[in-house]
């Protein structure tokens, strides 16, 4: 009788019966023998080394079940195989231990068949299936589940896919994905049930969800996305509790579709209940100041609505004060108390302030080329110091700003003890230096040809370093400079630049050539001082013939060379959230400068600059900008090409760049009139825009907008007319430089200069 035995073990049943195969292995192994050899079987694709690497059992050892058992568990547990079986066969030389294995099959190829509105690549994308990889039926099942997301992410709710599987032998597969997309079926109505304080409307207006409408095709509205769906449900509730109702309930939306089978209908159950205000405010446990200055940080008022989103900001608001302090544990705890009868709220904080803080240390990572000083210097946290909430934020804000960093992270953690905290500050370098060759278009100055070497980070210092150079239709610009932001390790900026420049205007040409030198110091993180100097050769030529012929109607503008040595100094303040792309905060600015300090312009100059970003709703901004401006003479006229001109991309457009200003009339030599733009001593322009998200991920934004604003001449007074225009555009931070294309409709044309229709204004690249 052949002692030996086959103990089979199935993938399918492996879990249900392993048991009981061992236990009849074991009855039929003779047990005690002594094993001579281990061999594998059945492997293809697997090398044996690497199953007997798993396998205790050798060759010299004495056989018994439950040791074998052991290796069938870890031979199946290495994932490659369907079945494994053990067996022994008695040999001349003794008793051979026999591993037989069944590989699974491998997936060789993947296709995709009827799929015209999504790429095979981007189904793939999403598959948990790999091609030459090891099949499974839990992966193939996610994957037809995923194509099927992909599919109604996109508006194909009806969407089938079914895979099917090809065996090109026991081993190799091939999987299909077979694709009926449908019709598209975007939502055509969100209903709501039970809703009494806000309008349909209204409640349509704040869900992320949105029914189709005839520019579906282009914004994606309408489209049914599951998990945006149920985050609506929590954006509703969110809603209700910062309008005072605090015992809403919104039940998850429902989908159907339609009889037709052509759109979908989404519904929701809401239970608004009763509306509460908050009634008394009070504060218990750990105060630091009095009740009433405590009560004068919070935006919560007694009588007002109450507002989960305000008690949250309320919270922080405290959490900050006491964090400042020192307090890095601070605690304010809400105890809310309803009062159903009068449907009011009282709030009271229970303030926990824990134990005072410092740092102890400050570790600075992710920045292999900007030097640890560099990130060190715009923080507002010292070793050694209390800790601080503000500080913190500022910290970070002041990385992002500084336009280095993808990401900065300013994050805490347990120090040495348990009232020291570590400062762990985490940045992600992105390419500061720039190097372009290539053109662009302004409406002001034609086709442009240009090149430039730019760095905001040069040698990881934060030196920002220029060498640039664009040659255009109209005009042409070089220039070098060099700028430290932290001269010799100081607050003071310190740098200069060195630049030429030649541009026709509408009634004479100009060249310069000049430098400058600059320097600035903050006076906080939000206020700042700017000093410059500059040195300036200009040549006026090329001057109207009409002009020429009547030089003493015009002594201001002649031709020739003059000198300009002038010095200004400004007071900018800066509250925006985010200085590359502000969306909530103010920036102001007064300029100061005089040329007379040599030199043959003698003049004054003073202007202001107002801008202010308020965020409307997610990403749409509104932002409104204000600029004022007056020069006067010096003891000389004041030079025709420093005056005032708008006009143009930069202040008012629809209108043609540089001219609106006062105006007069020159004849030629032939008596044809011409129309001189002699500019203006005052101007004063403001922009309104909104400006809203379209490719978000491409940065690419529209706007809409307002524009107001004119020159006037010393006899005219300020505010005594005004040009207006509206228009829209859209903005994109190309790989080129920003991008700007809009369209201004003046509002009250000039005869024989404006358009009535309007003008189109285009620009790109930072030079312009």
């Amino acid at each position: 009788m052949a002692r030996g035995g086959r103990v089979p073990i199935s993938s399918f049943l492996f879990m249900a019966i392993f048991m009981a195969q061992l236990f009849c292995a074991g009855a039929v192994f003779a047990e005690g023998e002594k094993i001579v050899a281990v061999i594998i079987n059945g492997n293809k694709r697997i090398e044996a080394t690497a199953i007997l690497n798993v396998v205790k059992m050798k060759a010299g050892d004495t056989l018994y079940a439950d040791k074998t058992d052991a290796d069938l568990r870890a031979i199946y547990k290495l994932g490659h195989f369907q079945d494994v079986q053990a067996s022994t066969e008695e040999l001349d030389k003794g008793m051979v231990l026999i591993y037989t294995v069944r590989e699974k099959p491998i997936v060789r190829d993947i296709r995709f068949e009827g799929n015209k509105e999504l790429k095979s690549d981007k189904l793939k994308e999403a598959l948990e299936l790999r091609q030459n990889a090891i099949f499974s039926q839990k992966d193939l099942d996610k994957s037809t589940a995923k194509i099927r997301k992909l599919y109604t992410d996109e508006g194909y709710y009806l969407v089938e896919v079914t895979p099917v599987i090809d065996k090109r032998s026991s081993a190799e597969l091939v999987v299909t994905f077979k694709v009926t997309e449908g019709k598209k079926i975007l939502i055509s109505t969100i209903h709501f049930d039970g809703n009494k304080a806000f309008s349909n409307r209204k409640l349509r207006g704040i869900m992320e969800t949105k029914q189709k409408w005839f520019l579906s095709w282009l914004t994606g509205a309408g489209t049914y996305k599951e998990e945006v769906l149920k985050n609506d449900a929590l954006i509703l509730t969110d809603h209700y509790l910062n309008n005072g109702y605090i015992n809403v309930k919104v039940g998850e939306p429902t989908v159907r579709l339609t009889n037709a089978k052509d759109a979908l209908e989404v519904f929701v159950g809401i239970t608004e209940g009763d509306q509460y205000k908050v009634d008394t405010i009070g504060f218990k446990g750990d105060l630091l100041e009095s009740e009433g200055d405590l009560r004068k940080k919070l935006k919560s008022e007694p009588g007002e609505i109450f507002s989960r989103a305000t008690l949250r900001s309320d919270i922080s608001t405290l959490t900050d004060a006491y964090g400042d302090k020192g307090y890095a544990f601070a605690n304010a705890n809400p105890l809310i108390k309803s009062n159903p009868d009068k449907k009011t709220i009282d709030l009271t904080f229970d303030m926990e302030k824990g134990e005072l803080v410092h740092i102890e240390r400050i570790a600075i990572a992710g920045n292999p080329k900007t030097r640890d000083k560099v990130v060190r210097r715009e923080l507002r946290l010292m070793e050694g110091e209390l800790y601080s909430a503000t500080g913190i934020k500022q910290s970070k804000q002041n990385l992002m700003n500084l336009g280095y960093f993808e990401e900065a992270t300013v994050a805490t953690a347990k120090g040495s003890a348990s009232d020291k905290l570590n400062v762990n500050v985490n940045v992600k370098e992105k390419p500061t230096g720039t190097f372009s060759v290539g053109g662009g278009y302004s409406s002001l100055d034609g086709i442009i040809g240009q090149g430039s070497v730019q760095q905001s980070n040069f040698l990881g210092l934060g030196l920002k370093a220029n060498l640039s150079a664009s040659i255009g239709g109209r005009s042409s610009t070089y220039s070098v400079g060099l700028t430290d932001p932290y001269f010799l390790d100081t607050k003071w900026t310190l740098g200069a630049d060195v630049y030429r420049s030649e541009r026709d205007y509408i009634d004479f040409s100009r060249r310069l050539i000049g430098g400058d030198i600059k320097a600035g110091y903050p006076i906080n993180d939000f206020l700042g001082t700017f000093l410059l100097y500059k040195y300036e050769v200009k040549d006026i030529y090329d001057v109207n013939s009409a002009i020429a012929m009547a030089p003493l109607l015009f002594p201001d503008l002649q031709e020739g060379s003059t000198t300009t040595s002038s010095i200004s100094g400004s007071l900018t303040s800066n509250t925006t959230d985010y200085r590359l792309d502000p969306s909530s905060g103010m920036m102001n600015s007064v300029t100061v400068e005089y040329a007379g300090l040599g030199g043959n312009n003698k003049y004054a100059r003073f202007t202001t600059d107002h801008a202010w970003f308020y965020p409307l709703y997610k990403k749409v901004v509104f932002i409104s900008k204000l600029t004022l401006g007056y020069i006067t003479e010096a003891g000389k006229k004041v030079p025709i090409d420093e005056k005032f001109y708008l006009g143009g991309i930069g202040s008012l457009r629809g209108y043609r760049a540089r001219t609106v200003s006062p105006t007069s009339t020159a004849y030629d030599a032939n008596g044809v009139p011409t129309t001189v733009y002699l500019g203006g001593n005052k101007e004063v322009f403001g922009n309104a825009e909104i400006t809203f998200p379209i490719l978000q991920d491409m940065g690419i934004k529209g706007v809409a907008f307002f524009d107001a604003g004119n020159a006037y001449g010393e006899n005219q007074a300020m505010f005594s007319s005004a040009l207006m225009s509206y228009g829209a555009g859209i903005r994109w931070a190309s790989p080129m430089g920003p991008l700007r294309l809009e369209y201004g409709i003046p509002l009250n044309p000039r005869r024989d200069i404006d358009s009535q229709s309007g003008r189109i204004e285009f620009s790109i690249g930072s030079l312009f």
